[in-house]
C-alpha cells in the first residue's frame, strides 16, 4: 500500500509539461524534436514514480528531473558512430570500419557529396543516366575485364552472380570451399538464396578436374571457385587452378563464377606484393577466362564497402538486368 509520505511525494511530482519548461530540457527544445523531449521528460518522472511506489527513491524537484531528461536526451540523439584506436593487430579490421579511406579519397568526397552531382545523370546526352558508369571504365582499364559493376559488398556480388547466371539450375563447387565469410555469410547459404542449387564434388582437401566434369549435367549452370580468405588447409590437399576450370566450362558451356573475397586488383613485381601471400587477382582470374569476378571494393583496395563484379559482358549484362529486375 501507498503511504501518506508516498501519496504526497506523488503529487509533488511536476508535470510532463513543467518539465519541458525547465532548465536544461527547455534549452534542449532548441535542437532536439518535441518527441524525444516529453519521452525523455516521461522516462524521467515515471522513474521516479517507480522508486517513491517502491520505497527507494529520492525526491528530485523538477530542476533535477529536468537536468536528468536532458542528460538521457543527449545520450540518444549523440552519435553512435566514432573513433576508435585499432589495438587488435588486425590491419584491416572488418568490425572497425575496415581500411581507413584516404585523405584524398575523402577530399573527393566532401566536393562532391556535399552538393548535387551527376550521380545517375549523363551530362553529355542530358538525360538520366546510370550511376555504374562512374565505376565501370575504371573497373574495366585495372582488371582488363570487358564490362564491370559494383553493388553493396562482395557477398552480394556472390549472390547477385548466381541469382543471374544459376538460378533454377545447378552450381558445382568443390566441397573444401564451402566456406563461411565475415557476418556469418555461408557460400551454401547464399547459394540457397539465389535460387540456385548445390552440387558439391570433390572432399574437403582434395578436388580434382575429374570431379568437377563428372558433376556436370543438362541442369548444370556454373562452375563456382571460392577463395578461402580467411583459412588454410595444409597438408595432403589438391584443389584445380582456374584456368582448368575455364577451359572445362567452355566446353560445356556453362558459366565460371569466381568469389576472390577480399580482393586484388592485380600483382606486381613489388616488395610490398609479399605481403599479400597468396591473395588472388581480379586481373588474373579475367585472364584465366572466368565469366565473372567477384571481389570486395574495400579491405585491400582501401575503399568504402562495395563489392565489385567483372567479367564477360554477356555475364556482367545478366547479372545488369536482374539488379534492374530486383530494384523496380
Amino acid at each position: 500500500m501507498t503511504g501518506a509520505h508516498d501519496e504526497e511525494a506523488l503529487r509533488a511530482l511536476p508535470s510532463i509539461e513543467q518539465l519541458l519548461q525547465t532548465e536544461p530540457l527547455r534549452a534542449a527544445a532548441a535542437t532536439a524534436p518535441r518527441r524525444l523531449l516529453v519521452e525523455a521528460a516521461r522516462r524521467e518522472v515515471e522513474r521516479c514514480r517507480s522508486a517513491i511506489l517502491n520505497g527507494n527513491g529520492d525526491r528530485p524537484d523538477a530542476a533535477e528531473l529536468a537536468a536528468r531528461a536532458a542528460a538521457s536526451l543527449d545520450d540518444v540523439v549523440a552519435p553512435s558512430l566514432g573513433p576508435v584506436i585499432n589495438a587488435t593487430g588486425v590491419v584491416v579490421h572488418t568490425n572497425l570500419g575496415r581500411a581507413p579511406l584516404a585523405f584524398e579519397a575523402l577530399e573527393a568526397i566532401d566536393s562532391v557529396a556535399s552538393g548535387y552531382s551527376n550521380l545517375e545523370y549523363d551530362l553529355e546526352q542530358g538525360q538520366r543516366g546510370s550511376r555504374q558508369a562512374h565505376v565501370e571504365a575504371l573497373a574495366v582499364e585495372l582488371t582488363g575485364a570487358e564490362a564491370a559493376l559494383a553493388v553493396n559488398n562482395n557477398a552480394a556480388g556472390v549472390l547477385l552472380a548466381l541469382a543471374a547466371l544459376a538460378a533454377g539450375r545447378e552450381v558445382v563447387i568443390s566441397r573444401g570451399q564451402l566456406i563461411e565469410i565475415g557476418g556469418s555469410f555461408r557460400i551454401p547459404e547464399i547459394l540457397a538464396q539465389s535460387g540456385a542449387r548445390l552440387v558439391e564434388v570433390g572432399t574437403t582437401n582434395r578436388t580434382r578436374i575429374a570431379d568437377y566434369e563428372q558433376a556436370i549435367g543438362p541442369e548444370t549452370a556454373a562452375i563456382m571457385r571460392v577463395h578461402a580468405s580467411n583459412f588454410r588447409t595444409v597438408g595432403f590437399t589438391e584443389e584445380v587452378a582456374l584456368p582448368e576450370l575455364s577451359e572445362l566450362g567452355r566446353r560445356h558451356g556453362v558459366a565460371v563464377i569466381d568469389d576472390l573475397g577480399s580482393g586484388v586488383l592485380e600483382r606486381r613485381d613489388d616488395p610490398l606484393d609479399a605481403l599479400l601471400g597468396d591473395e588472388p587477382a581480379a586481373r588474373e582470374s579475367v585472364a584465366a577466362g572466368a565469366d565473372a569476378v567477384c571481389f570486395s571494393g574495400d579491405k585491400l583496395l582501401g575503399g568504402p564497402q562495395a563489392g565489385i563484379v567483372v567479367g564477360r559482358r554477356e555475364a556482367i549484362d545478366a547479372l545488369r538486368a536482374a539488379l534492374t529486375a530486383t530494384s523496380g
